[in-house]
């Protein structure tokens, strides 16, 4: 599997979870089995990562999303930014322009037209003032 898509199921179970308010462990059982160490690594890092951050990773979506208040903006666009911005406040192996255009990517195909410039307006934002949340 690839990393790309490992984190696409990352995204979708962040999603997920959002809706149902709590993580089903059927699903995380369901999409990583058949994960290899590596990618199974990465899921867990990244997915219970979000779990375990998500106030403080979505405290910081609030001071950037300037636009919209944070009760208006799209599930999809909210799990994909919480997915980017643990990636790079998080991930030091992954270079911080990856992990934003894969944000930006995942919300061509999965949100609305609007929302890839957005998604990438405020990562750049979060990238800019980084030091200030780790």
């Amino acid at each position: 599997m690839s990393r790309r898509t490992v984190r696409e199921n990352v995204f979708k179970l962040v999603y997920e979870t959002g809706i149902c308010g709590e993580v089903n462990d059927l699903t995380v059982q369901l999409v990583t089995q058949n994960s290899d160490s590596d990618d199974k690594a990465y899921f867990d890092k990244v997915f219970f990562g979000i779990v375990q951050n998500k106030e403080s990773l979505e405290g910081i979506i609030k001071k950037y999303a300037r636009a919209y208040e944070f009760e208006r903006l799209y599930k999809v666009d909210i799990a994909i930014l919480l997915v980017a911005i643990y990636e790079i406040l998080h991930c030091d192996d992954i270079p911080y322009k990856v992990s934003a255009n894969e944000a930006v990517e995942l919300a061509k195909a999965y949100s609305t037209e609007k929302s890839a410039s957005y998604i990438n307006g405020v990562l750049a934002s979060v990238i800019k003032n980084m030091e200030e949340h780790k």
